[in-house]
């Protein structure tokens, strides 16, 4: 066996902000941890950027302090329709806007402050038998690890050579990203409709307007270029034009990711516990992916200490995962979904905000559909 390493007790395929989250939350319990990154650190990433206060208990125990990556402060919802008309709420927990190219960066020190490896590389393989793992890096490398956890993303080579289910149906989104410099208030995440698709506004840390949308890509293809595309589409919403129109870009170009898919994925495949976007992925018109990556990595670290120190069998880590994953997170995705396929439409996106506008009540009840709940420490 190849550069083979036998005595990894967990091996997480990802390092984004599931997986580093695991990472220094099972190397604060004592275990041995190797986190395989195709990418090297900091890095910025297609991602609303606005993060529920439900984790800052679970970031305290993990002693990240957020404080000192110096967020925005956001305690209130802006939202409106395609033709412009808006609503605003009050979010009943606020939450914080940060960058994933700090937040990222942030993790990443800690984890290694942990003595956490973390090797930049890429998997190419994940096998299970005789009750271990054995993964196969693009370098060459093999390793074996007794659990693995999946934090590769909304869609890997690893996702094709498992054969999940979801990329057997059509992916038929394109997300854009981009920072900013401008006018926009610091305490509010905006969340604004346009003819196919709804675009995220929020700050995050020095003052910068992270802007990042979701586009049918049926849509989007009629268009040569982005710029294109956001004048004749998506400046139709008057507050997207004038938030776009008075900010200047910081990126050289936008960031894209393609072939996003919300259909229903698996949390665990193959005995691997997926988290984050990998395990499901969160419509960004609930604002709240951040947090559900965060809180999944927690629930997989209990569960996966559990198991490493012989508390309970592989089978019942497994199926205790599924549960509470399902149980946190379930409803919230279906929400989101439905939530997509009345935004898709026009008419009833102006049905949606006209309703909403008369029943002031409405929007919270929703924006609490959505998200979860102060993440409860007492399970630790």
């Amino acid at each position: 066996m190849q550069n083979s390493q036998l005595d990894i007790e967990v091996l997480i395929i990802g390092g984004g902000l599931a997986g580093l989250t695991s990472a220094i939350h099972l190397t604060k319990m004592g275990r041995k941890v190797v986190v395989v990154e195709k990418n090297s650190y900091p890095k910025h990433k297609v991602c609303g950027e606005y993060i529920s206060n439900e984790v800052l208990p679970y970031f305290n125990w993990l002693e990240v302090d957020v404080e000192a990556l110096k967020p925005s402060k956001i305690t209130q919802l802006q939202f409106s329709s395609e033709s412009g008309r808006s609503i605003t709420a009050k979010l009943p927990l606020g939450g914080f806007g940060v960058s994933r190219y700090t937040l990222d960066h942030a993790l990443y020190l800690k984890a290694l402050s942990q003595d956490c490896e973390i090797l930049e590389d890429q998997v190419t393989e994940a096998t299970f038998k005789d009750d271990y793992f054995e993964i196969h890096l693009l370098s060459g490398k093999i390793l074996t690890a007794k659990v693995v956890l999946g934090g590769f993303g909304k869609r890997s080579n690893i996702d094709v050579k498992m054969n999940r289910n979801f990329l057997q149906k059509k992916s038929p989104w394109l997300a854009v990203k981009s920072h900013y410099k401008g006018n926009f208030s610091a305490d509010i995440v905006g969340l604004h409709n346009f003819k196919g698709g709804y675009c995220g506004v929020s700050k995050v840390e020095n003052n910068v307007i992270n802007i990042c949308y979701l586009a049918n890509f049926k849509s989007f293809k009629k268009y040569r270029n982005i710029t294109e595309f956001q004048q004749k589409i998506v400046f139709q919403n008057p507050h997207l034009k004038n938030i776009l129109e008075k900010s200047t870009p910081i990126f050289e170009k936008p960031l894209t990711i393609s072939q996003i898919c919300f259909d229903k994925k698996e949390n665990v495949e193959n005995h691997i516990l997926m988290l984050g976007d990998t395990a499901g992925l969160m419509h960004p018109l609930c604002g709240n992916g951040m947090a559900m990556a965060i809180h999944s990595a927690k629930l997989a670290s209990e569960e996966a200490f559990k198991f490493l120190t012989g508390t309970v069998s592989r089978a019942e880590m497994e199926n205790s995962y599924s549960r509470r994953w399902s149980k946190n997170f379930k409803k919230r995705l279906k929400y989101g979904r439905i939530l997509g396929s009345i935004l898709e439409r026009s008419k009833l996106s102006e049905i949606l905000t006209n309703l909403l506008t008369l029943f002031l009540f409405v929007l919270p009840v929703i924006i609490k559909k959505t998200h979860g709940k102060k993440i409860n420490m007492t399970e630790i």
